[in-house]
């Protein structure tokens, strides 16, 4: 079951690789091996990774582009003079993965299938420097940079179910919900020796997790604060508050997320690498975080440098 699965997972994608082909509007062999960035800017657009049915930062609605990283491609195009155009990233084992079948090598079923830019990247010098035990560097195809977001985890609760989550302790003795096989599921079924560990309940997504919420099932739910904060926006879910505990011995409790090109490609990544940098600094990204109801950090990469006036500019309170 598990091999025809697996064989029909293969074919869809090979539909979507075939899919997308088309509508690039080039014919396979004749298209460049690289794109460089004077023929990004000869080809008139650009093509910006995003990962596919991930709200709220990269999905579709009849069949539109919808999502922050949707409008922050758009933006980063628009600056460039260019068109934008969207590389749907299926999600592979790791991100590894995810580096290689989109932005260096390509896809075994398709190895002309790249973009010119990923974006939801973990910016993370540990990562990029990473070396295998032969002492290569693991990620040397790739160059991570511009970080355009600080993450974090949240939790979003039911008031009429909980007074408030001072701590994670509370889900000793209540249910919380979490998207299967992520970090929130493998903290809350491990921390404090297990103990919250038969109040978990797990589904698909976190939207999934917010409809039990809706139906009772569950007090509260986990997750990314933008993945929160996008459904907290959403009718039905208004009674539900974000709450404002901690998470300790979670690891990382934040993180910089920027973006992936080629190593090859870094005349295209310095043009990027400004324009991010403008909008980071001048508040425009923390605007369009706004304009998808999305609460906005600047990343840890420029509060090592930015003056508190400079950051507060940057997350849109002055």
């Amino acid at each position: 079951m598990k091999i025809l699965s697996r064989i029909l997972a293969l074919l869809l994608f090979a539909q979507v690789v075939l899919a997308q082909e088309v509508n690039d509007g080039n014919e396979l062999l004749n298209r460049p091996a690289e794109r460089t960035y004077d023929i990004i800017l000869d080809s008139g657009y650009l093509k910006v990774g995003v990962y596919e049915n991930f709200p709220p930062y990269s999905y579709q609605v009849d069949g539109e582009p919808r999502g922050i990283d949707i409008e922050l491609g758009r933006r980063i195009a628009e600056e460039m003079g260019l068109e934008f155009k969207v590389h749907w990233i299926i999600p592979d084992e790791n991100l590894g993965d995810d580096l290689r079948n989109n932005v260096w090598k390509g896809h075994y079923l398709a190895k002309q299938r790249l973009a010119d830019v990923m974006l939801r990247v973990p910016y993370d010098k540990t990562y990029a420097y990473m070396q295998d035990s032969t002492g290569e560097y693991i990620n040397e195809q790739v160059v991570l940079f511009g970080p355009y977001q600080q993450e974090t985890w949240q939790v979003a609760y039911d008031p009429e179910q909980l007074d408030s989550v001072d701590t994670v302790a509370v889900f000793q003795y209540n249910r919380i919900g979490v998207e299967i096989d992520t970090l929130p599921d493998f903290y809350l079924t491990s921390a404090f020796g297990g103990r919250m560990r038969e109040q978990v309940r797990h589904y698909t997504n976190v939207a999934d997790a917010f409809e039990a919420m809706r139906a009772g099932e569950v007090s509260a739910v986990m997750g990314m604060r933008s993945e929160i904060d996008h459904e907290l926006a959403m009718p039905g879910n208004d009674g539900f508050k974000a709450a404002g505990n901690g998470f300790p011995g979670i690891g990382k409790q934040v993180w910089d997320v920027g973006m992936a090109i080629k190593h090859t490609h870094r005349q295209l990544g310095y043009a990027l690498e400004a324009i991010v940098d403008r909008l980071v600094k001048t508040g425009q990204m923390s605007e369009l975080m706004a304009s998808q109801t999305l609460r906005y950090s600047v990343p840890g990469y420029y509060r090592d440098f930015l003056d508190e006036q400079a950051i507060a500019r940057a997350e849109g309170e002055l």
